[in-house]
């Protein structure tokens, strides 16, 4: 790493690994766990399918090699860093070239920084994938405060807050005083709070999902239509939402002490929000994916601590940005997957949150992007971040 101003004292190389008598105990959990019933007409209709779920955790038991995951894990500039009293653990990888942008790329529930693993590497060393080097960024990966790798903070934190511990690990840690932003999911929301309360140092956001709102609702009669499908949406969405804003603690005895009843919290999610038909989630993630990224929350015992984000949005004032209608005014790429499930607004009510400089509507994909459809996400971000200089030229 090249020598920068640190926070409170220089980062600290971090190797994950699990001690075999850990692994071994997360097994037998699995192993030994007790099946019980569905209903007749399940699928998916009342969650996480049975089926499925005896599939994937007999091949957890029998073929998934956690300590392949973990060795890619550590194959990853990995740091450890205390920025305002949090352990926080990321990701750097440096850029090629003689002036590679920062950029910050930020993840949300139920993921982790495993989603980034085929983009980091194509991000920073462009050149070596096909691309050229002037689009080559340094590659700073956060694991969320209370998500995986990183500690969590004494009491919920939303992504307001959140935004500033980022903030700070950025310039403060790493030494960028300005840096571009990209994230989906909480990682959308923390963007755009980068972007609103950080704009002397965050100088654009890229975001593949829209969370926020403007306090004026919508007006027109599309964007209208919108909330109201968006509403319809979510009836059968808000279930475990409402649970970890409001009660997270009863939520964790169970979940805590249950490898399975993790998988299927998440696992649930994952089919629900890729572009799948139903039942076929692999078409999107192998178990391998889906497996590596449960046993992140699984084995860093961060299930509890994890959904406390949705606590400390409730806490903030959810998700409108200003009760005066102020708007993140640094440019702003929209990169709209077709199944995003938070489904997107149309543009006109976007642009009254953001100064959207680009839109790209996607042919295809849905909530896990970076997952999903890494190549096109990769693109659109570099797309964006070529437009940033033209757009500085123009100004």
């Amino acid at each position: 790493m090249k020598d920068k101003t640190y926070a409170s004292h220089s980062p600290a190389a971090y190797q994950f690994r699990i001690p075999e008598q850990q692994l071994d105990s997360i097994l037998n959990r699995v192993e030994q766990f007790p099946w019980h019933e569905m209903p007749e007409d399940g699928g998916w209709n009342y969650g996480a399918n049975l089926d499925y779920m005896k599939e994937l955790c007999d091949y957890w038991v029998n073929k998934f090699d956690w300590r392949a995951q973990e060795a890619r894990i550590n194959s990853f500039n990995n740091f450890k860093l205390n920025i305002s009293g949090i352990d926080m653990h990321y990701i750097i990888e440096e850029g090629s070239g003689p002036n590679p942008k920062p950029l910050m790329i930020s993840h949300g529930w139920p993921g982790s920084v495993l989603e980034f693993f085929d983009l980091i590497e194509p991000l920073a060393h462009p050149e070596k994938f096909g691309g050229h080097v002037e689009d080559a960024f340094t590659v700073v990966a956060p694991s969320l405060p209370g998500f995986g790798f990183s500690g969590p903070p004494k009491r919920p934190y939303g992504p307001k807050k959140m935004a500033g511990v980022i903030n700070s690990l950025m310039v403060e840690g790493l030494g960028y005083e300005r840096y571009l932003a990209q994230g989906g999911d909480w990682g959308g929301a923390i963007c755009s709070w980068l972007g609103y309360d950080h704009s002397q140092n965050c100088e654009a956001i890229h975001i593949n999902v829209l969370t926020m709102r403007h306090p004026d609702g919508p007006q027109t009669q599309e964007e209208l239509a919108w909330a109201s499908q968006f509403d319809e949406d979510q009836i059968m969405q808000d279930g475990y939402r409402v649970q970890q804003a409001t009660r997270p603690q009863t939520l964790s005895y169970a979940m805590m002490d249950s490898p399975v009843g993790v998988a299927a919290w998440i696992v649930e999610k994952f089919h629900d929000w890729s572009d799948v038909p139903t039942g076929e989630l692999e078409k999107a993630h192998s178990k391998d994916n889906l497996l590596a990224n449960i046993m992140v929350y699984i084995a860093t015992k961060t299930f509890n601590t994890a959904s406390w984000i949705y606590y400390g949005r409730r806490e903030e004032g959810g998700r409108v940005l200003s009760p005066e209608g102020k708007r993140v005014e640094i440019p702003t790429g929209c990169a709209v997957f077709p199944k995003e499930m938070l489904r997107w607004p149309p543009k006109s009510y976007a642009d009254k949150i953001y100064n959207i400089t680009q839109w790209s509507e996607m042919p295809c994909g849905g909530h896990f992007a970076a997952m999903e459809e890494p190549e096109m996400l990769l693109n659109d971000i570099r797309k964006f971040a070529r437009s940033l200089r033209v757009y500085a030229k123009e100004k």
